[in-house]
C-alpha cells in the first residue's frame, strides 16, 4: 500500500505563525523562577526543596486565585 499526497493537500511553505502570548509567558517565568529562588533558599532538606520546586509551578496560578477573590471577581 503506498500514501500518495496530493498538491493541494499539501501545507504552503511561506505560511507564517503568529505567536502572541510572548508577555504573559514572560511574566510567568518570572514569577516561576521568584518562587523557586524563595522555596529553595528558605528550604532546610532536600525534600523541602523537591516540594519547593513543585509549589513553584503552582504559585502562579494560587496567586492568580486570591487576587480574582480579594477583587471579587
Amino acid at each position: 500500500m503506498t500514501t500518495e499526497t496530493k498538491s493541494n493537500e499539501q501545507e504552503p511553505k511561506n505560511q507564517k505563525v503568529a505567536y502572541r502570548g510572548g508577555a504573559s509567558d514572560a511574566v510567568y517565568a518570572f514569577g516561576l523562577f521568584g518562587a523557586w529562588i524563595y522555596y529553595l533558599s528558605h528550604a532546610t532538606t532536600i525534600w523541602m526543596g523537591l516540594l519547593g520546586l513543585l509549589k513553584g509551578f503552582f504559585w502562579p496560578g494560587v496567586l492568580v486565585y486570591e487576587l480574582m477573590k480579594f477583587l471579587n471577581l
